[in-house]
């Protein structure tokens, strides 16, 4: 497998590519790459939805309390307010709800399903990305970096970003998948939401039709990553991840994650 992996990455000249796998019946792993950093994109939401699952059983949020969503927040750089671009956004019709009050729980939905900049921000402005990084550190995930949230250009500017390795967000996923993240019951819900994702042309595209799949996606400029959960039918699940940079055509970096993807399956599933 690792062979192959590395054949087909060949194929793209210039690409930086880290995979974490980790076969979660049989223990077995590997990696490429899996510790180098690169700029977490939107992958950032899984450690923000963890925490807030963890709140919510603290008794400090609810998952029908409503927020009033704005579109203005305070960069970490200096507290001057910025806001969030519907054009630059995956999920535009959550701005048709700005100046109403929206449930935590359809916010933390459009966060992953649709990839919300703007729904991520109004949680991250509850949740504290301070408290996010630290509960991923807590469970494994020891390099990732979660600062802020999205569009914050001067911590851009300033090299403040959120970043993260193949190895950490396989940690992540393996956790809620191993009830580890939380409580049983919050990690089963993190799992119903992830397996909602409704961008599906990475690491479900090189499996068969049908497998389950509970994963996050994350992309900006020549940058796309994909971190998922895969149920294969008849085996235990597995923990795929795969991180790009340095591929400006995202519809290479898109085969490329989905053709890794299809030899991490054909590796594990007889023919």
């Amino acid at each position: 497998m690792r062979a192959r992996l590395l054949a087909r990455i060949a194929q793209v000249p210039g690409a930086v590519v880290a995979v974490s796998f980790r076969d979660l019946g049989s223990g077995h792993s590997l990696d490429l790459n899996a510790g180098l950093s690169f700029h977490a994109a939107s992958t950032m939401k899984v450690p923000v939805m963890i925490e807030l699952f963890r709140q919510v059983e603290r008794g400090w949020l609810s998952l029908d309390q409503p927020l009033l969503l704005v579109n203005q927040f305070g960069s970490i750089v200096d507290g001057s307010p910025f806001s969030v671009d519907a054009g630059d956004d995956s999920d535009s019709l959550m701005y048709r709800s700005v100046g109403e009050r929206v449930p935590v729980r359809e916010l933390l939905e459009r966060m992953i399903v649709r990839s919300s900049n703007l729904a991520t921000n109004a949680l991250i402005a509850v949740v504290d990305a301070r408290r996010a990084n630290a509960t991923a550190h807590e469970l494994g995930a020891r390099d990732i970096r979660v600062l802020r949230g999205v569009e914050d250009q001067k911590a851009y500017d300033a090299g403040m970003n959120n970043t993260t390795t193949a190895r950490d967000l396989a940690v992540l996923l393996a956790a809620i998948e191993q009830h580890r993240a939380a409580s049983p019951a919050s990690c089963d819900a993190m799992k119903a939401i992830l397996l909602r994702q409704e961008f599906n042309d990475e690491i479900p595209a090189g499996l068969p039709a049908g497998t389950p799949v509970a994963h996050k996606t994350g992309s900006i400029t020549a940058v796309l990553h994909d971190a998922a959960i895969v149920y294969p039918r008849g085996r235990a699940p597995y923990v795929l991840v795969v991180l790009t940079r340095n591929i400006p055509d995202p519809a290479v970096a898109r085969t490329l994650i989905a053709d890794l993807s299809r030899i991490v399956y054909q590796g594990l599933t007889p023919p």
